[in-house]
């Protein structure tokens, strides 16, 4: 990967007919948070920056990145009228101020469901280098079941755009496939934790170590009586994170991360990937089986993270504790509420009655989270009454 691309970001995204949104159009900073109620939008949201990472990285390519969202039928907007393509567009910004980085790209599909692509232009300054359909495509319209983006033989241009987009990070860990990785067995990278205790495996001894010392002292805040923290491999050479709890046996107690608690896994799993270096971070619900007191501080360890390598960090919460933390810019937090013409999505700092309450005295989770709450939750407590 180019190394200016740890310090690459995504500045704005735009988006028509894309799940959730009929159309969409954002800023993005260096630390997003993605705020709305349920099934607003915030993991497709997300799924756009996966999007792009499935279309330039081996194994992926457009035709796969389509595939494992269920064909073009399941990601077209339900709200989409007579416009039937779908549209995305992102403005990747590079460090200091060298020119900006512009991808779009569109498709649909033909009367036999197969995918195809209807525009893909890349921009660098006020440079078009690429711009489709041309007419190599127009002579051979099969050529339009790829993007050049995912092609080497083509995009040497703009491979520093298909590193950056390669560079994408996401992590939702699933504490039962840490526990059991044989279900994700040939997934490597696995964003939900299947091959999580492999990658630690593969890291060099030395940054392992590190790491791992870390991580022992970060988690004695959360988890006072873990005092050691190790990788270990058992008979088959299967690897293992292996923890020592103070215990009232003298010598304490072993334990693998079988016995560890949701939290804890999530938590290492957080702690870990903040320590590696590399292109945007997309987090889904950090805050996830993880105690109020430590959810409030998150914010602050991304800040941390962020000062040290430059990584971009977007993530969705539903947490009032995360949101506490006084360092939260309004710019930073994105609030989707869902309509007939598809969710809209707004910078809090849009709200005039959000900056009103602020200015009250109110904490940002008490001006922003009474606009994702479901209009008759309590109606959930009638269930089964009838």
């Amino acid at each position: 990967m180019n190394e200016r691309n740890g310090t690459l970001r995504f500045s704005s995204v735009g988006l028509r007919n894309w799940k959730n949104f009929a159309t969409c159009e954002v800023v993005t900073a260096n630390r997003v948070f993605l705020v709305g109620p349920n099934a607003s939008g915030k993991s497709n949201l997300l799924d756009v920056f996966r999007f792009l990472r499935d279309l330039a990285s081996p194994g992926g390519g457009f035709k796969e990145a389509i595939r494992r969202r269920g064909g073009v039928s399941a990601i077209r907007c339900l709200a989409a009228r007579r416009y039937p393509d779908i549209e995305l567009r992102v403005v990747v910004d590079p460090p200091e101020r060298s020119p900006s980085w512009q991808y779009e790209l569109g498709f649909n599909q033909d009367p036999q469901r197969r995918a195809r692509i209807t525009k893909e232009r890349v921009v660098l300054g006020d440079r078009t280098l690429l711009e489709r359909p041309n007419e190599d495509d127009a002579q051979d319209p099969d050529r339009l079941t790829q993007t050049h983006l995912e092609q080497v033989n083509v995009n040497r241009s703009f491979r520093e755009l298909a590193s950056f987009f390669e560079s994408i990070r996401y992590l939702h860990i699933v504490p039962q496939l840490v526990r059991e990785p044989d279900r994700s067995v040939g997934r490597p990278n696995d964003p939900f934790g299947g091959d999580f205790l492999e990658q630690i495996a593969k890291t060099q001894e030395r940054t392992r170590i590190a790491r791992l010392n870390r991580i022992r002292e970060a988690l004695r805040v959360a988890v006072p009586q873990l005092t050691e923290i190790e990788l270990w491999r058992d008979d088959r050479g299967t690897p293992h994170l292996r923890g020592k709890y103070e215990h009232w046996r003298p010598q304490g107690a072993w334990q693998t991360e079988e016995q560890f608690s949701d939290g804890t896994l999530r938590l290492m799993g957080l702690l870990w990937v903040a320590m590696e270096s590399g292109g945007p971070l997309l987090l889904e619900e950090p805050e996830l089986s993880l105690h109020p007191e430590i959810v409030r501080f998150l914010p602050q360890m991304f800040a941390r993270v962020q000062r040290r390598t430059g990584r971009q960090i977007i993530l969705s919460t539903h947490s009032p504790d995360l949101l506490r933390d006084e360092g939260i810019g309004l710019d930073e937090v994105l609030l989707l509420r869902p309509g007939r013409e598809g969710t809209e999505v707004n910078p809090a700092s849009s709200f005039q009655d959000i900056r009103d309450l602020l200015q009250g005295g109110m904490t940002l989770a008490e001006a922003v989270i009474p606009k994702t709450r479901p209009e008759r939750a309590e109606q959930l407590t009638l269930f089964a009454d009838s």
